[in-house]
This record gives structure tokens, sequence and C-alpha cells, in this order.
């Protein structure tokens, strides 16, 4: 009972807060052609994780790394033949939007080893995302995620404001609108 009294009260108190975000998330939703007519844009900003995943060198890292960033997070596996053909295109729109303010951020959930990551990165030619490993899942399991690839969109705080399940040319201009929709919030 005290969980529900402490989330309801917390949902009347952000409510108020969020009213023009919702309004800013709408006008995302007015965007959306091609393949992100997949994506599911939240009428309020969804939780975000503190689950530790692997870093590409090895150290345990959190969201809160690229906390102040709108962030683009695409969970993928090697054996995905889905995220073989998206991958390119969040390469490409790493390279077209990507620094301070946005990053495609790439992570490998379950069971993939390392060098089969980098060997999958250099066989579709993307040398411009991180190999980060979520091995046991549990930033996945935290985020939600059913299926791969799975790619949120992360507001500056870390929250989850819209998410496209399955594969999508994140490098068109359909794309491209989006990030920009997001960026202009």
């Amino acid at each position: 009972m005290r969980k529900f009294l402490v989330a309801a009260l917390y949902a009347a108190l952000v409510s108020g807060a969020n009213a023009s975000l919702a309004q800013d998330l709408g006008a995302l939703s007015e965007v959306r052609a091609g393949d992100m007519r997949k994506l599911i844009v939240h009428s309020e900003p969804g939780r975000s994780s503190d689950a530790p995943f692997t870093a590409e060198d090895g150290s345990e890292m959190t969201l809160s790394a690229y906390e102040g960033q709108f962030v683009v997070l695409n969970f993928w596996a090697t054996w995905c033949a889905p995220c073989r053909v998206e991958m390119p295109h969040l390469s490409e729109l790493q390279a077209q939007i990507g620094g301070d303010d946005i990053n495609v951020v790439t992570i490998a959930t379950g069971r993939n080893a390392p060098p089969a990551m980098a060997d999958f990165f250099a066989e579709i030619g993307v040398d411009n995302l991180p190999l980060h490993r979520d091995p046991r899942q549990s930033l996945a399991r935290e985020m939600g995620v059913l299926g791969l690839p799975a790619t949120l969109i992360l507001d500056r705080n870390g929250q989850e404001i819209a998410r496209l399940q399955g594969e999508a040319n994140w490098s068109d201009e359909n794309a491209l609108a989006v990030i920009e929709a997001v960026l202009a919030e």
C-alpha cells in the first residue's frame, strides 16, 4: 500500500512539470515517417536505469555517464541478423549528429564475446560506435527490452522518451527529422 501511495504522490507532483514535455513529445510523434512510424513516443518520460553494464574497456559503467546528453541507445547481439542490417545506419547517424549533445550508444546484450563483437563491427564496416556489453542482461531487463534490436531514445536526464522495436534505417531523412525534433525539445 505504501508503494502505491508513494507512486500516486510522485505522479501528481510530476504531472504538472511534465505538461510542456508531453506537448514537445507530441510534436515528435508528428514527424514520424518511413521506418520511424514504428517509433513509440511516450506521453511522459519513462524510468531510467542505474543497472551497470560493461564498458568497451572492461570497466563497469551506468547510463549516468551520458547524463546531460540525448542518447540513442541500441541493444543488439552478434547473432541478430536484423542488427547486422541496422548497425551501419546507427553508425551513419552517429557520424552525422554525434557529439556533445547527442550520442549513439550500442550495448550488446546477453552472451557476446568481445572478439566476436569486434569481428561483427569489422565485417559491417562500423568503427565509430562503442562495444559495450550487458552480459547478464540486467540493463536490458530493467529497460524492458524483450527482443532485438531495440532502440531507445533517452532525454538529457536518462529517461526514455521513445522506443523502436526491430530494425530501422536510422540514417535516412525520416530518422534525422525525429532526432532534430528531439534536439529542439
